[in-house]
């Protein structure tokens, strides 16, 4: 069984990572506090997480420093950020957030089943990349003529990879409509990318058959 999805909650407040866990508690991932921006980075030297929940005001080192250290690290600048802040703060801050590399900003007090949408389509977003990863691995495997061990002949090996990307492109499909009904530009890389990268191993593994 794969493991399920981590999400990094980052909050200087006791009582807002209660209710994050609280809204996200009915989806299929793993939640993961950090009381400041440093305890966030230490969080992502050895965890590999799907998504951020990031609060911007903090004691400190802010969120939006917390997202500039991210961004830097090459192992970490790809997780998508959604900054979180209370209704009332500067107005600058959604273009400060997108400028710090968010792909969302919610105000507090946000509406629990938008976060838990977002939340639920990134997450899926990350499980089926690295579904992605696993069938290109076994398709180079295939190419190369070296399979792993207990794998299979080539023969068994083509139909079983053959389900494995069916089943990757029916989530795809049933992803992007998710995401065409929420009208959420934020999904628009993160899914042309996935596309994309599904129609090449679709056509190398075509070349095969």
């Amino acid at each position: 069984m794969p493991d399920r999805a981590k999400i990094l909650l980052v909050d200087d407040r006791e009582e807002n990572l209660i209710a994050l866990e609280a809204i996200l508690s009915s989806l299929d991932l793993v939640p993961v506090r950090a009381r400041s921006g440093e305890e966030a980075l230490k969080a992502l030297l050895n965890t590999e997480f799907a998504l951020i929940l990031l609060d911007v005001r903090m004691p400190g080192m802010d969120g939006f420093e917390t997202a500039a250290h991210i961004k830097r690290r090459e192992r970490t600048r790809n997780i998508p950020i959604i900054f979180l802040t209370v209704v009332d703060s500067a107005p600058d801050y959604a273009f400060r957030g997108y400028a710090a590399g968010a792909v969302d900003y919610l105000t507090k007090p946000f509406d629990p089943w938008v976060l838990r949408a977002k939340v639920s389509v990134f997450a899926e977003l990350y499980n089926m990349n690295k579904r992605l990863a696993e069938q290109g691995s076994l398709l180079r495997d295939r190419l190369s003529g070296e399979l792993p061990p207990g794998a299979g002949d080539h023969a068994s090996v083509l139909p079983e990879l053959s389900r494995r990307l069916t089943a990757v492109e029916d989530e795809l499909a049933r992803v992007r409509e998710l995401a065409r009904k929420s009208q959420d530009p934020a999904l628009t890389v993160p899914l042309t990318d996935l596309t994309d990268r599904l129609s090449h191993l679709r056509a190398g593994f075509d070349a095969l058959s």
